[in-house]
């Protein structure tokens, strides 16, 4: 799994130079959030965590934007307090820890794409609970699922284009079937298949792979729209659906507009789909 701190603020500090030199910052109310984050471990089989600064920020997208959906809306300001967030997917190194400590039940299978450091797929909602419940009863840490809105905050890492990269994604930024890219963007290989975690440049917060490789289930019950949803961070639990949850983040298969920041979609809290997976998010005190 990738810790790389110095190429990660090479990337953040270019980052920030790119946009002073365009004299743009993205979305002026996080302009004073933007400093680089601390990674850590709380025991050697946990995932790396990085720690993600509280903010405020636009959630959802504008009807304007491209491939958009109703469900996205409306766009609502959103306070996000500090938290830890995992650098990356859980990968099957990480996931096989669990099984092997008897913390988890399921022993996915890797679609004959490898195992170790590929994300691990196969995993619905209710198994990534038994993850965080190991993982927080072997390190005494406020483990869960990220919020919603958690995983837009950190997602987005102050942009408010369609994507973190801009408002194009490409085949050499993310993993997707980039045979059906987003509209206005060129096409590019289509893998087929998971990734290693960490191929591809992390976000100015450092987190790798919040556009395709895998979905991301969040803790949400699953709602059609916005409408009554929580401002100040935290998950919403009640609403429309409570036997689904949300996904987010786009997958190895996904068509590219499904890898926009905003894209959210429901999933059956007991699917088992190869273009499911899970971050975990960890409470943090500041």
């Amino acid at each position: 799994m990738p810790s790389r701190v110095p190429a990660t603020l090479l990337f953040f500090l270019a980052s920030i130079l790119a946009m002073v030199a365009a004299e743009t910052i993205p979305d002026p109310i996080f302009s004073d959030r933007f400093e680089f984050q601390p990674l850590f471990e709380d025991c050697p089989d946990c995932p790396t965590m990085v720690l993600i600064p509280a903010g405020t920020f636009t959630q959802g997208s504008p009807a304007s934007e491209p491939q958009s959906s109703s469900s996205e809306r409306p766009q609502r300001t959103v306070s996000v307090p500090a938290f830890a967030m995992g650098q990356t997917p859980v990968t099957f190194a990480q996931w096989d820890q669990c099984v092997a400590d008897n913390g988890c039940t399921r022993n996915p299978s890797d679609n004959g794409w490898g195992r170790g450091d590929r994300p691990v797929i196969a995993i619905n909602w209710n198994d990534a609970q038994e993850y965080v419940t190991w993982l927080s009863v072997k390190t005494g840490q406020n483990y869960r699922l990220p919020s919603e809105s958690e995983w837009e905050y950190a997602t987005r890492a102050g942009t408010t284009g369609r994507f973190n990269t801009g408002d194009c994604i490409t085949a050499d930024q993310a993993n997707f079937q980039a045979t059906f890219p987003p509209q206005g963007c060129p096409a590019g290989v289509f893998p087929g298949q998971t990734l290693p975690v960490g191929s591809f440049e992390p976000n100015a917060f450092g987190l790798y792979d919040t556009h395709g490789n895998v979905f991301e289930w969040v803790q949400d019950c699953w709602n059609a729209d916005y409408d009554g949803a929580p401002t100040d961070g935290t998950a919403w639990m009640t609403g429309d659906d409570c036997s689904s949850a949300v996904g987010r983040g786009g997958a190895w298969g996904s068509f590219g507009f499904r890898l926009r920041s905003a894209y959210r979609t429901p999933g059956s809290r007991t699917l088992n789909s190869t273009s499911f997976g899970f971050r975990v998010a960890r409470s943090v005190d500041l």
